[in-house]
């Protein structure tokens, strides 16, 4: 147990209580003082300042940033260093300090930290006990040995104050000849083993501690009565006399001089059955889950290790790394409560489905599970599992007068030989999101490819924020020309990232990762700033050639930011005019969108700020719902341009005519040459951009871009 508490103490077992959540000291220490007063020898008012001063070092070691397990053991000894150590005394404190803390323990790592004290509480006490009976011990030893040296009137006295010690040992005594027979017990000895202090004489201690069960033990006793062994410890169960088992401490040595005729031995016997169980009990709650009751992380981390250990090139470990799909729409409409319910049924059933077989199932926290298969011939045997699982979560759950319905997503990993425990939990979570990609409901087994591909992404994600603080994303802009006289008009900005290495990413690598981080919102911020200060910048320059800025806009900057706060800031900036500045957002992201999307395009039309959909036909391609948005312009995909069959040329023509009817200017996205320019000119488009005039350049080549759009040795 102390070295459950010194590890415990290293990874600041749990987290503090909060001082608010705990009743006063006071409220535990009196109660505490009154109850014990019925079972020690000491009045409640003796007893009071000794409880007054445990329950502050109880107090301290709950609320301290980080756990030091020194404190509530010193608290517990210091109950036996002033005597309270009669039987029940640390049962009642137990029970009392669970009860006072219980109002904190509102999380599993409060409840963690509340475990560790009374843990680290009930070995103090346990520890301080054993030492008083050891000390106990080495009286009754002197005594036997001076009652030897004196003549036999002396004996008879020195027998007498012998009884006396033995008689009033708060620990069982016990005192047997090398063969093992019985001739000296005092009376907590038998209350302990259940048989009177005449019937204990009359055994052996085989008949407690057999040979065939127990051989080490009395392999030692040779050692014992040769003097070469001090002592000999034994911690066993011993059946008592109702058959019942209660679990012993006992200290054995030499009564009686090395190798004399009248040798004897003296066990110093503790009950320690409620230690036992109270460990076994915190044990339990150190690696289960409170909320399921499922094996928790470091369980499951056990038991893997194990396995890994123990496998073989045909008989590997493999796991089912499991997350339930939409769980938070369950706690934030019907509520956590329900949730924690949900959560419950689901664990109960995929315990009953799996582990029959064989398999762990385990909590990892929130609403992710994970299964170990300990030995699987082959990734068959795991996908098995995986639908198993799959088919349990998804039958519809009972919880409060509802049926919940719910899916989940699973990662499928089987052991190579070569990963580490680390490396296959990480395999098996990337795993799990490519479920999660592909569509959720469903499992994905894993590809080496794969997850290196969402490792680099998951480690290029990490680096965002930094890059975004050291302003390593840089603008370049590509020319928007009008096709009618092949003049730069305007000219979209675009992002890149120029990495410290050198590297510069395009936004296919990176942009993907910062919607799904919410980083987008801070870095289509700064990318709406810089191009409308270079804009600015050109503008003085070249003040007869006004140039419209074209900006993209992503979904999470309508949705999770005021877009019309920022662009308003802004144009008021950097002195630009709104009907220059040009906002992109794909058609993905607002067709069919009601509420706050449409609500923000239509503030931005207020401002005079022109509004265009970015991609058109790569997603919804209605046409007709564009009469309800404020729309201005409408970019064609690339992929329009790239057809070389009369239907593609037959459907381009239509969709430029149709936008146009709508009042729409069209400019034309990815054109790579003249024939495609020519006849986007015939068909009546309005723009265009593409590689055929320029890529995207550095600011400082835009005023070239001015002049002639054609760029393309660049």
């Amino acid at each position: 147990m102390q070295q459950a508490d010194v590890a415990a103490a290293r990874a600041d077992h749990g987290r503090a209580l909060v001082p608010a959540a705990l009743p006063d000291p006071a409220d535990l220490a009196g109660p505490w003082a009154s109850e014990l007063a019925r079972h020690s020898v000491l009045p409640a008012t003796e007893l009071r300042p000794v409880l007054d001063r445990v329950t502050g070092q109880l107090r301290e070691a709950a609320l301290a940033e980080r756990y030091d397990p020194a404190l509530p053991a010193a608290a517990g000894g210091d109950l036996v260093r002033a005597r309270i150590h009669q039987p029940g005394c640390l049962e009642i404190g137990m029970e009392l300090l669970g009860a006072h803390l219980e109002p904190a323990a509102d999380t599993a790592a409060r409840v963690r930290r509340i475990a560790a004290v009374l843990a680290a509480f009930a070995r103090g006490f346990t520890e301080a006990t054993r030492s008083l009976v050891l000390a106990e011990h080495e009286q009754v030893t002197r005594a036997a040995l001076e009652a030897r040296r004196v003549a036999e009137e002396a004996r008879r006295r020195s027998d007498l104050r012998l009884r006396t010690v033995v008689d009033s040992a708060a620990v069982g005594i016990v005192i047997f000849d090398p063969d093992g027979r019985l001739v000296e017990v005092n009376e907590t000895a038998a209350v302990m083993s259940g048989y009177t202090p005449a019937q204990l004489l009359r055994m052996r201690v085989t008949d407690f501690v057999p040979r065939e069960s127990a051989p080490e033990v009395w392999a030692e006793r040779p050692r014992l009565l040769d003097g070469s062994l001090d002592r000999l410890r034994v911690v066993r169960p011993v059946r008592r006399a109702d058959d019942s088992d209660v679990w012993i401490d006992a200290v054995v040595t030499l009564l009686g001089p090395v190798g004399g005729d009248e040798q004897l031995l003296v066990a110093v016997v503790s009950d320690v059955t409620d230690q036992l169980l109270m460990q076994e009990s915190l044990a339990h709650q150190a690696s289960h889950d409170p909320l399921t009751g499922l094996p928790n992380r470091s369980l499951f981390f056990e038991r893997l290790r194990t396995a890994i250990d123990a496998g073989s090139s045909g008989a590997r470990p493999g796991v089912c790394y499991l997350d339930l799909d939409g769980f938070k729409v369950v706690n934030d409409t019907l509520g956590h409560q329900a949730g924690d319910r949900l959560l419950q049924v689901l664990a109960d059933r995929l315990r009953g489905a799996l582990e029959p077989g064989g398999h762990l199932v385990a909590r990892m926290g929130g609403d992710e599970f994970v299964v170990l298969v300990p030995r699987t011939a082959d990734r068959a045997e795991l996908e098995e599992v995986a639908t198993r699982a799959l088919g349990t979560v998804r039958r519809p759950v009972r919880v409060d007068g509802r049926d919940i319905v719910i899916s989940a997503s699973v990662g499928v990993v089987r052991h190579d030989g070569e990963l580490g425990i680390d490396e296959l939990i990480a395999a098996a979570d990337t795993t799990l999101y490519s479920a999660k990609r592909a569509g959720r409901g469903r499992y994905v087994l894993y590809d080496r490819d794969r997850h290196r591909d969402d490792v680099a992404r998951f480690e290029l994600s990490s680096q965002m924020p930094e890059a975004l603080r050291r302003d390593d994303f840089v603008v370049v802009y590509q020319p928007l020309v009008r096709l009618a006289d092949e003049q730069t008009i305007g000219v979209e900005a675009l992002v890149r990232w120029q990495r410290p290495d050198g590297q510069l990413l395009g936004p296919d690598r990176f942009i993907p990762l910062a919607e799904e981080t919410g980083l987008v919102v801070p870095l289509g911020r700064r990318v709406l700033d810089e191009a409308c200060r270079q804009g600015r910048v050109w503008a003085d320059a070249y003040p007869g050639r006004p140039l419209t800025i074209s900006v993209n806009v992503a979904a999470r900057q309508v949705t999770e930011s005021d877009l019309v706060a920022d662009v308003a800031a802004t144009l008021e900036r950097h002195d630009w005019p709104p009907e220059l500045l040009q906002i992109e957002l794909t058609e993905s992201d607002l067709m069919g969108s009601p509420g706050r999307p449409l609500a923000t395009l239509r503030e931005l039309d207020r401002l005079g700020v022109k509004i265009a959909i970015d991609d058109f036909g790569t997603g919804y391609s209605n046409l007709a719902y564009l009469r309800h948005l404020p729309v201005h312009r409408l970019k064609l995909a690339g992929h329009f341009l790239a057809g070389t069959a009369e239907r593609d040329d037959v459907i381009l023509r239509t969709l430029i005519s149709l936008a146009s009817a709508l009042d729409l200017e069209v400019t034309a996205e990815a054109v790579e040459t003249r024939e495609q320019a020519a006849r986007l000119r015939e068909y009546g488009c309005a723009n265009a951009q593409g590689w055929y005039y320029a890529p995207a350049v550095v600011a400082e080549r835009v005023p070239d871009l001015i002049r002639d759009p054609f760029l393309r040795a660049l």
